[in-house]
């Protein structure tokens, strides 16, 4: 029934969302993407867009330049769809992709990333007042729940790559300690560790704000998802990862 359904959807326009029900199975999607079922990794980026697009934003800062990597990080994961074993969650393995893009980024442009010890023990004036220092935009005590949600994204910026990561998987897109740490490659009591100092660190500027509108954070509206996969699509048909549709 379900091929029957991806049949028909040969002739349909991308913009239209896939048939698949939300409740299909990662594996019966990835098996259906992997013999060239176009529609059906559609619906597998659009189940996990946000949460690629958020752990891309967290870690290079850029709304931008997060698409791009969640767009490269889909691509790859296309290609290399055949070979996922579902040893792992799909949601895992993809956001292992799109850290690992996200990494070569940021070591590309020569980011620093401050080790833990170094960023909670620093005496380095320029360190610690990145971290403290009041942004240049803050809300009043009756500034409306957007504003907040600005000023606790200007905040996750402000922290050091290594608990900005932990912080975006955790607290916004509340995956598990071990998840986060299979998609990260550290040990479970390394993100405990950073999450709690993450926490702590954004707390120091915003006291009991901080839980106000973390949901809200780096919104992925409707429009970018559409862009995102609109332009992964057309390149997986350039390379001949779909049939035409």
């Amino acid at each position: 029934m379900v091929l029957q359904r991806e049949e028909e959807m040969q002739h349909s326009e991308y913009s239209v969302r896939p048939p698949f029900a939300g409740d299909i199975p990662d594996a019966q999607l990835v098996g259906i993407a992997t013999r060239g079922g176009g529609a059906a990794f559609e619906a597998i980026m659009r189940r996990y867009n946000q949460l690629l697009f958020r752990t891309a934003r967290g870690m290079v800062r850029s709304d931008e330049e997060a698409e791009d990597v969640v767009q490269q990080a889909w691509m790859q994961a296309w290609r290399a769809l055949s070979g996922f074993r579902a040893e792992s969650k799909l949601s895992t393995w993809l956001v292992r992709i799109t850290v690992n893009e996200a990494l070569g980024r940021l070591r590309r442009k020569s980011a620093q990333i401050i080790p833990l010890e170094a960023a909670m023990m620093s005496t380095d004036n320029d360190t610690r007042s990145a971290l403290t220092e009041a942004p240049n935009r803050g809300p009043e005590q009756s500034a409306a729940r957007s504003e907040i949600r600005t000023l606790i994204e200007t905040r996750i910026d402000l922290l050091p790559e290594i608990f900005r990561s932990v912080f975006m998987l955790r607290a916004v897109e509340e995956m598990s300690v071990d998840e986060v740490a299979e998609a990260l490659d550290i040990p479970a009591v390394t993100v405990r560790t950073r999450y709690f100092r993450a926490r702590a660190l954004l707390r120091e500027g915003l006291a009991q704000e901080i839980d106000i509108a973390i949901g809200d954070v780096f919104s992925f509206a409707g429009e970018r998802c559409d862009r995102i996969v609109s332009n992964v699509m057309a390149r997986g048909r350039a390379e001949g990862l779909c049939g035409e549709e």
